[in-house]
C-alpha cells in the first residue's frame, strides 16, 4: 500500500501536538451548549406486550435481515443485538411476573463512544441521537470497548464492514417524522418527545398510578443522561440493568488520561489516526487520477 509520507507525517504530526497538549482530544474538549433540546424515546414496560414490532420496523426501514420468526423472547434467554438487528426485546420473570424490555442503544446525553472516537465517526448530533458516520471511520473500533452499554457491533464477516447500531432514525428525526420503531409501537409503549417532555411524562405516570411503578426513571441520570428512558414495574435490576452506572459521564474519566499514562499510549492513536488521513488522501488521489 503506497503511504503519502508527507499527509502521514502531518496528520501525524498535528494530532500528536493536539493531543500533547491537550486542546484536541474529544475527551478533553468543552462541549457547546446545545442550542436544541434533545430528542429521546420513552420506553415503558408496562405497556409492552413484547410484540417484536419494533425489531420488525427496525429491520425494515435500515435494511437489516428479517428477524428470525423463531427467535421470540424467552424467560432466560438473552438476547442481544448485534450486526444484524440494531433493537432486540428480551422477556423477564420478576417479583410482579413477567416484564417485557427493549435493548438498544442508550443514547448518552455524553457519549463515551463519541469521545474515544479519533475521527469524529461516532457523534452526537445536535437533535439528540449518537450516530455512526461510515466515511469518516478508520475502524479502530474504540467505540465498542468504551461504550458502557456494550452497544456498537462490528460487522466481522463482511468484506466491507460497518459498525451497526440504533441511530434512533437520525433521517427520519430530521424529515420531521418519528422513529419507526415508535410509529409502529401497537401499545404506546414507545413515546417520542424532547427528552424535557419525556421527563415530565415519566415522572406524571410514577406519581399517578405509583403502585405500577418502581419511582425510578432510568437514563435520566445513569453515565450523565441519556437519551432512551425507561420505566418499569419493578426494581431494574431484575430486567438485566446495569445498576451499577455511574451518574457522571463516562467522557469525564479520561480528563486525567493525558497526565497518567506513557507517551506511546498518547502517540499509538494518533499515529492511527495520521495512517488514517494519509491513506485517505492517498486514495482520493488516486480516484482523481483514474
Amino acid at each position: 500500500m503506497d503511504i503519502n509520507r508527507r499527509n502521514f507525517l502531518k496528520a501525524l504530526g498535528i494530532t500528536g501536538v493536539s493531543i500533547g497538549a491537550g486542546k484536541k482530544l474529544n475527551a478533553a474538549t468543552p462541549k457547546k451548549e446545545n442550542v436544541k433540546e434533545f430528542y429521546g424515546i420513552l420506553y415503558d414496560s408496562n405497556l409492552c406486550i413484547g410484540c417484536q414490532g419494533c425489531e420488525w420496523a427496525c429491520a425494515t426501514e435500515h435494511g437489516l435481515p428479517e428477524p428470525d420468526f423463531e427467535d421470540f423472547p424467552e424467560v432466560g434467554k438473552k438476547r442481544k443485538a448485534n450486526e444484524n438487528r440494531r433493537s432486540v426485546i428480551n422477556l423477564y420473570n420478576t417479583s410482579k411476573g413477567d416484564v417485557y424490555v427493549k435493548n438498544q442503544c442508550m443514547h448518552c446525553n455524553q457519549p463515551a463512544c463519541a469521545s474515544a472516537c479519533l475521527t469524529e465517526a461516532m457523534h452526537k448530533t445536535e437533535e439528540g441521537p449518537v450516530i455512526w458516520r461510515d466515511k469518516k471511520c478508520m475502524g479502530c473500533r474504540y467505540c465498542m470497548v468504551s461504550c458502557p452499554y456494550d452497544v456498537p457491533k462490528f460487522e466481522y464477516f463482511s468484506s466491507n464492514p460497518d459498525i451497526q447500531k440504533c441511530d434512533m432514525c437520525f433521517d427520519r428525526i430530521k424529515a420531521g417524522e418519528k422513529p419507526a420503531c415508535v410509529t409502529e409501537c401497537p401499545t404506546g409503549a414507545l413515546k417520542f418527545g424532547t427528552r424535557r417532555e419525556l421527563l415530565a411524562e415519566a415522572r406524571k405516570r410514577i406519581s399517578e398510578s405509583p403502585e405500577m411503578y418502581n419511582d425510578h426513571i432510568y437514563g435520566e441520570l445513569e453515565a450523565g443522561g441519556t437519551g432512551y428512558l425507561y420505566l418499569s414495574p419493578v426494581d431494574f435490576e431484575e430486567l438485566g440493568f446495569n445498576t451499577a452506572i455511574m451518574k457522571k459521564p463516562y467522557p469525564e474519566l479520561t480528563k486525567g488520561f493525558l497526565y497518567s499514562v506513557p507517551s506511546i499510549f498518547v502517540l499509538w492513536p494518533a499515529m492511527l489516526l495520521g495512517i488514517h488521513k494519509a491513506t485517505k488522501g492517498n486514495k482520493t488521489k488516486t480516484e482523481d487520477n483514474e
